[in-house]
Formats: C-alpha cells, sequence, structure tokens
C-alpha cells in the first residue's frame, strides 16, 4: 500500500492525475462487469464486488494525492498551537507536491523564527540583568555611604550605563533590520582615519577590562569612499568587538583595508581559535554566538555579526568569514563593499537574518531526530463526522483473515446449491468471525441477539420453504446490525441497517492500514509470496503434465474439482462479496456508529385538552366500530345481506387489511399521545392511563375480529401462504398492544423497541418450527375431508416439508398432490431436513401429471 500511490507521482499535473484516476476506475468496473456476465455471475453478486473494486482502485491512487493536503491541514493545527516541528511528505512533481515543499519551508522558517524569538528574550534578559545589577548594587553602596562617590566609582556606573545604551542600540538597530527600512546618509568617508578612530575606541574600551588586545590597523591613506559614516562606523565597531571578545589575551586583530577592482575590501583577523566552515554562514543569523569558554570573555547579545551583514547589505556589499592565511591562527572575516552604494533595493529581513538556503535545516545545539511526517487524517473522517468517528484502531489483521476465510469457504459451499447444511455452516461461520471482534460481545442484548442469530440460521436445514427461509434470513441480519451496534430505538435500528453497507466506505482508511501492516506481522508477506508462487508453479506443471499424460490427467481430474471459467470465476465473485459483507459487519462491531444518540428533547402541551381530546375521539371511533360488530354478530347473515348486499366470507375478506393496518396506527397513535402527554400531576397520569388504556383495549378487541374474519375466510377459500403469514403479523402486533399496557402501567417504555425487534425474530422462528407448508397442506386436505374441494395446484408448488403430510392421501389424490416433482438427489453439503424427509415418499413411485380437479384459492 505505501508504494502504489507513488505511482502517480511522476505526473506533473493534478488534472492529469484526476484524469488517470477516472480511467482506472473505469477500467477496473468494466472489465469485472464483462467478467462477471460471461461467467453469468447473477447481478446481486457482481455489482456490488464491481463497486467494491472500483471504489478501492480509487482510494489506492487518490491517498498519494490527497494525503498532502489532510498532512498540511493537521500540520497547520498543530502549528496554530505553536508546534512547528510538522513536516509535509512532498515526494509528487504536480501543483499539490509544490505546495508541500513550500509548506515544510514556511514550516522551518517559522520554526527558527520561534527560535530566534525565545533566544531574543533568553538573551536579551541576561544582558539586561548583568549591568543593572552591577549598576544597582554600585548606587545602593552610594547612596547607604558604602562607598565614597570616587571618579572611579562613578566612572563604573558610567560603563554599566553605556554598556546599557549599547545594548538598546543593538535592539534598536534590530527592529531597523526586521522592518526592513533603513535610510542612508552618504557621504565622503576616509577609511585610514574611520579605521583609527574606531579602533582607538575598541582599545580604550578593552583597556581595563582584563581582555586587552593589541590591534594593528593598515589602510592607504587615499583610500576615500561614499558611505553611510554612522553604519560604516558601526560595521567596524561590530566586528572588532567580535575580534577582541574571540582572541586570548594578548593577543593581535589585524584590520586593514584596501582597493579591488569592485570597490574596496575591509578584513579584520583574529587570533582566537577559528570557526569551522560548516559554521562560518551561522554566525550571521540572531544570537548566533559561538563562544569557546577557553579563549573568549563571553558576552555580547549575538546581534553584533548580524547587524554587520544588515550594514553590509544596506551598501550594496557582501561580507564572509575565509580560511585565514596558512600559518595564521584565528578567524578572518572579509567585507567586500562598492565606492558608492548601487540603487538596490532594500533586503527583506527574512534574507538578512536567514541567509543561508532554506534547503539547510535549522541548527540546533543538538542533533534532533528526524521528525515523522504528520499522519494523514482521513477525508472519510470528516465525511462521517461525529455520527461515526474513528479513534486509536489498529490494524486488524485478524479480522481480515477470518473474512477471507468465511468468503472462501461460502464460494466453495453455497453455489450451485440449494439451502441446507452448508448454508448453515457458512452463516454460523460468518456470525461467529464478527461476533469474536465486536465491541458489545459481552453485553445481554447482544449475546440474546447473537443466540436468535444461531437459531433462525438453522432454519436452512431444517426448512425447505424459500419463503420462510429468506424472511429468517433477514431477520437475523437485521438482529445481527442491531446487537453489534447496541441500538435502543426503532430509528436507532434503521440506521443500524444503513450502517452496513456504509460500512465498506466508512472501514476504507482501517483496511488500507491492515493491508500495510500484513508485511510486519510475522512473515506474512514471505508466506504469501510463497503460497503465490506455489500456486502458480503447481497450475502451470500440471495443467503441462495432464496434457502430456492422459493416466495423470485421469487423476488430476479425480482429486480437482472443474476449475472451467463458468466455475472459477462465479466462485471468486461469490467469495469477494461475502467477504465484503462479513468484513463490513465486522467493522460495524468493532467500531459502531453513533446510532443512539440522544433522546431528542420533546415539549409536552401545555394543554391536557390537546392531547386527549384527539385520543377520546379515537376512542369513540373504535366503541362504534366494535358495536357494529356486535350488530352483525348478533343480527347474522340475514342481516347482513340485506344492509350491505354482501355474503359474510365477503364481507370478512374485505375488511381484513383495513383492521390489520389500523391496529399499526393504533400503536402509532398511542406512542405519540405518550410523547405529548405531561405527566407531572397524578391527575395527569390518570388520564393518560386511562385513555390509552381504553384505546388499547379496543385494539384487542379488533385484532381478536380480524383474527376470526381471517379464521373464516381461510374455512370458506382453504389456507395459504400469505394468509398465514398475516395471521402471525396480526398476532405479533396483538402482543406489542398488550407490552403497551404493560409499559403504560409505569410509564417506562425504553424496553419496547428490543422487546419488538426480538419477539418479532422469535415469532419468526417459531412460524419456521411450526413448519407451515405443511401446516398449510394439512388443514387444506382437512378442508377436502369436510367440503371436497381442494386447490391441487396450490398444493404442487408447496415445498418439500409438506409432502409427508401426502402420505395420508390414497394413491390417485398423492399422485395429484406430487404430479411433476422428484426427490433432490442434494449431496451432504445441501442436506435438509424437509428435503430428507421427502425423499421416501417420492421413491413410492407414480406422480403421473393426473388431470385434478381444482378449487382454487381466492
Amino acid at each position: 500500500m505505501s508504494t502504489v500511490p507513488r505511482m502517480l507521482d511522476a505526473v506533473r499535473s493534478v488534472k492529469v492525475k484526476l484524469g488517470l484516476l477516472i480511467l482506472a476506475s473505469v477500467v477496473v468496473a468494466i472489465l469485472v462487469v464483462s467478467l462477471g456476465r460471461d461467467a453469468g455471475v447473477a447481478a446481486w453478486v457482481s455489482v456490488p464486488v464491481t463497486l467494491a473494486l472500483a471504489l478501492g482502485v480509487t482510494q489506492l491512487l487518490a491517498v498519494g494525492m490527497t494525503s498532502p493536503l489532510r498532512e498540511m491541514t493537521e500540520a497547520a493545527r498543530r502549528m496554530a498551537t505553536g508546534d512547528y516541528s510538522a513536516r509535509v511528505t512532498a515526494t509528487s512533481n504536480d501543483e499539490v507536491g509544490q505546495l508541500a515543499r513550500a509548506f515544510n519551508r514556511m514550516s522551518a522558517d517559522l520554526a527558527a523564527v520561534d527560535r530566534q524569538r525565545r533566544d531574543l528574550v533568553a538573551n536579551v534578559s541576561h544582558e539586561l540583568r548583568t549591568p543593572l545589577a552591577a549598576l544597582t548594587a554600585l548606587l545602593e553602596n552610594l547612596a547607604d555611604g558604602v562607598s565614597p562617590a570616587t571618579p572611579d566609582a562613578l566612572q563604573a556606573a558610567l560603563a554599566q550605563a553605556e554598556r546599557l545604551s549599547t545594548l538598546a542600540g543593538d535592539l534598536l538597530d534590530l527592529a531597523r533590520v526586521d522592518a526592513g527600512k533603513a535610510p542612508l546618509a552618504v557621504a565622503a568617508v576616509r577609511v585610514e582615519e574611520l579605521l583609527d578612530e574606531v579602533a582607538a575606541e575598541v582599545q580604550d574600551a578593552t583597556a581595563g577590562t582584563g581582555r586587552a588586545v593589541t590591534l594593528s590597523v593598515a589602510a592607504p591613506d587615499d583610500l576615500v569612499v561614499d558611505a553611510d559614516p554612522a553604519r560604516l562606523r558601526q560595521l567596524v565597531t561590530n566586528l572588532l568587538d567580535n575580534a577582541v571578545r574571540h582572541s586570548p589575551v594578548g593577543g593581535v586583530v589585524a584590520l586593514s583595508a584596501y582597493a579591488v577592482a569592485e570597490g574596496w575590501r575591509l578584513e579584520v583577523q583574529d587570533a582566537g581559535p577559528g570557526i569551522a566552515p560548516p559554521d562560518r554562514e551561522h554566525v550571521f543569523e540572531r544570537f548566533g554566538t559561538l563562544t569557546d569558554p577557553a579563549t573568549a570573555s563571553g558576552g555580547g547579545t549575538g546581534l553584533g555579526l548580524a547587524i554587520a551583514r544588515w550594514v553590509t547589505d544596506l551598501h550594496g556589499g557582501s561580507i564572509a568569514f575565509i580560511d585565514p592565511p596558512a600559518g595564521t591562527p584565528g578567524a578572518l572575516v572579509r567585507v567586500d563593499l562598492p565606492r558608492a552604494p548601487g540603487e538596490r533595493p532594500v533586503p527583506l529581513p527574512a534574507h538578512v537574518l536567514d541567509a543561508r538556503p532554506q534547503e539547510v535545516p535549522v541548527p540546533t545545539p543538538v542533533q534532533a531526530p528526524p521528525i515523522p511526517a504528520v499522519p494523514p487524517a482521513p477525508t472519510i473522517d470528516d465525511l462521517f463526522g461525529r455520527f461515526w468517528p474513528e479513534a486509536g484502531l489498529a490494524p486488524q489483521v485478524r479480522a481480515l483473515a477470518a473474512a477471507l476465510t468465511v468468503g472462501v469457504l461460502a464460494a466453495i459451499v453455497v453455489p450451485d446449491r440449494d439451502f441446507g447444511l452448508g448454508t448453515t455452516l457458512v452463516l454460523l461461520a460468518a456470525g461467529g468471525s464478527v461476533l469474536a471482534f465486536a465491541r458489545h460481545r459481552r453485553t445481554p442484548f447482544t449475546l440474546g441477539c447473537a443466540a436468535l442469530c444461531a437459531a433462525l440460521s438453522l432454519v436452512p436445514t431444517i426448512r425447505d420453504a424459500d419463503w420462510i427461509v429468506v424472511p429468517c434470513l433477514l431477520a437475523g441480519a437485521a438482529l445481527c446490525v442491531a446487537g453489534l451496534t447496541h441500538g435502543r430505538t426503532l430509528p436507532s435500528f434503521v440506521l443500524a441497517a444503513v450502517s452496513w453497507p456504509l460500512a465498506g466506505l466508512r472501514g476504507l482508511p482501517l483496511l488500507g492500514r491492515t493491508l500495510g501492516a500484513l508485511g510486519s506481522v510475522g512473515n506474512g508477506a514471505a508466506i504469501a509470496r510463497t503460497v503465490l508462487w506455489s500456486l502458480l508453479g503447481l497450475a502451470i506443471f500440471g495443467v503441462l503434465f495432464a496434457s502430456a499424460d492422459a493416466v495423470f490427467a485421469e487423476w488430476t481430474d479425480a482429486l480437482v474439482p472443474d476449475l472451467g471459467l463458468e466455475t472459477v470465476v462465479p466462485r471468486i465473485f461469490f467469495a469477494f462479496f461475502v467477504s465484503g459483507v462479513v468484513l463490513a459487519a465486522t467493522y460495524l462491531g468493532i467500531n459502531p456508529p453513533q446510532v443512539s444518540g440522544p433522546a431528542p428533547t420533546v415539549r409536552p402541551v401545555a394543554h391536557r385538552f390537546e392531547w386527549l381530546a384527539p385520543v377520546l375521539l379515537v376512542d369513540a371511533v373504535f366503541v362504534a366500530f366494535l358495536a357494529a360488530q356486535a350488530t352483525v354478530v348478533f343480527g347474522g347473515h340475514d342481516y347482513l345481506r340485506r344492509t350491505t348486499g354482501l355474503t359474510y366470507a365477503e364481507y370478512v375478506h374485505q375488511g381484513f387489511g383495513q383492521l390489520t393496518f389500523a391496529t399499526v396506527l393504533t400503536l402509532l397513535v398511542v406512542w405519540a399521545a405518550a410523547h405529548k402527554a405531561p405527566v407531572v400531576t397524578a391527575s395527569d397520569r390518570a388520564w393518560l392511563r386511562a385513555s390509552l388504556g381504553l384505546l388499547c383495549l379496543a385494539t384487542l378487541v379488533v385484532v381478536a375480529s380480524a383474527l376470526y374474519r381471517m379464521g373464516l375466510y381461510q374455512d370458506a377459500y382453504g389456507f395459504s401462504r400469505l394468509r398465514l403469514l398475516v395471521d402471525v403479523f396480526e398476532g405479533w402486533l396483538g402482543f406489542l398492544v398488550v407490552t403497551v399496557m404493560a409499559a403504560g402501567l409505569t410509564l417506562r417504555a425504553a424496553w419496547l423497541p428490543r422487546t419488538a425487534l426480538l419477539t418479532g425474530a422469535g415469532v419468526l422462528l417459531g412460524l419456521a418450527l411450526l413448519n407451515p407448508d405443511a401446516w398449510i397442506a394439512r388443514h387444506n386436505l382437512d378442508r377436502l375431508e369436510q367440503s371436497g374441494k381442494v386447490d391441487w395446484t396450490y398444493l404442487q408448488g408447496l415445498s418439500d416439508d409438506a409432502v409427508p403430510v401426502f402420505t395420508t392421501l390414497p394413491t390417485a389424490q398423492r399422485d395429484c398432490a406430487l404430479a411433476g416433482r422428484s426427490g433432490s438427489g442434494d449431496d451432504w453439503l445441501e442436506w435438509n431436513a424437509g428435503r430428507a424427509e421427502a425423499d421416501p415418499v417420492f421413491r413410492l413411485g407414480g406422480h403421473p401429471e393426473a388431470s385434478c380437479q381444482d378449487d382454487a384459492l381466492r
């Protein structure tokens, strides 16, 4: 992963990179779609795999383009807190790479300025403290009469005051340097006189300091130049002061000036230890002192040479330390100046104060370790925000390996087979893999969901009816995401379901880190290469020998399954699909989204009648409906026919769907009223319980009426899958109404959503254990005995779960029920209890294409 994004580093345009990225994604998508279509892969498998691979290619190529921008964002945040050590990885040659390199230079400059600022405070504080302390002590002695006010004492006080004045002057010059402005007052200057005067002043100043040296001045008496006398004096003074401080006591400091072709040259050489070539450029920085305790007396602010360079630049010259003549000690500084300052722009402070090349790192007294690049914060983090944060997740190599293992197992077991034992094995393996890495795997709710999921995964093995197996698998998926995210409300369950496919996008950064970490896990990279080359060698030489020898080919066919294109490609697609689904669920468990955020604040209504009046009206409608039902019950069929013109069967069928929908709406009414009704006083709570309790009781009667209607309709027209499923759903709604009534007694309903989810899955599991197709067949045969009517075509469409019921029929009728059907012939991975029980019935023989009289279900 670390090398692939650099494939586009050589491209010099972001636009071209974007074009190549889009082209690569489109080409990958077209190739994968074409391969899947030619191999006959189902669209529900090939489309997600294609999208995932195209997205992966895009992410792989785009990460190298966007990582410098993300690094710069993070580095800027760190710089805002005062940390200037961050550097951006800049390997590309496009506009982003150029920006990254400029950002690194800016970071280095800001780090240098920050260091200089700290040095300024430290040095100035130190330099001010020494003369101030000395001056304060001297003045206290004079004021207290401890020391007499002699000329020597006053001279000492004056020396300390002059030292403070010199420091203040240096700081003022430094301020001018920072401002980048300093006008020159140009006049004719006799160089010999200026050098003699400055040398005499420096000689006198150092005479009583214990660091006296001998000054040697050499300059032609006819050398006259145009310059600013004050600035030129400042330049010479600073150079001499620096040379004197770094020369041993009694040493010689040589000051010379002479004309050259381009102007004139000033040189100062001391007798000190000299300056190493790598340090010669740095001494011109502010506070760039290189004091040697063995040869120098210390002191100084470290500003003298920085100001000397500034003065030199103002005059249009250059200054540098060079090698002294052979056989002579010390350091030699050379200043080349024009005879007259030319017209030139004022130098920038950055150039004056930091004239070294910007690529040179900022020097430090101790060599610091290299600063690592700022880890990029994935853009996906900003996309999902606080809903789905990700912090501190280490690479999940084991989770990736487990998901890939489940995918390979599914590719071997599931394709070209019906639901059966193999499906259950894959589901259990996938569930165990996901649960092993789930954050909430030890909570009771998650464990309960896991137990129900395991039970639902057994349905493909015990039932042949797809119409019940598929809802059970969907219910298991719903339980899976609810348990992994630890949701508590109906909206959180919906968000969890939506988060499962989104986890494929949210988990891309973690997947990238995991793939990048594979090479560091033991001998992972070596093992992967060994397996790849071994399989390649086995395939090549196996094909060659199989084509060369018939016996070897027979052995190969017996050991190796059919690996044709139409067999291998679908299994590869399916392996990718299942691995991706399991990996997304695993990420959902490792880093679940915030689906159960803080409950929204609901303001109760100000007046009781605002919620009570609508509820009482609904109660009145329910009471009127129940009165109408009682009239039909007591009036009988004649009253119904006379009043509506409908038969009883038509009457009960007409209203069943509406009653079911009314039950669902009642639950919504109860939810809304419970949220808007105030429960501050005992009277509020009593009205809430009474009105909603009456509504729930009326709803239970409606549920009973709906089930009674459906029972009458089934007695008249027979039983079907849809009618049985609707019966079960209506019964489950009735159970939810009972739980709502229980919650109303305590006015606490936080447990209701999870109860509804778990009981709904439990009802589906119970329906599967009931063997619904056998139940439907049995009741239709009972109707046949009672009325002589049955829909043989419908019974023929039932699954093998219903076949054992037909053994009680006479041979002719059994042939009608089993016409056009035969045994399954499953292998052990397709083994299914329903089909296994049906096989003995199919072996009885018969089952001709009989002509059976149908009484079709309505």
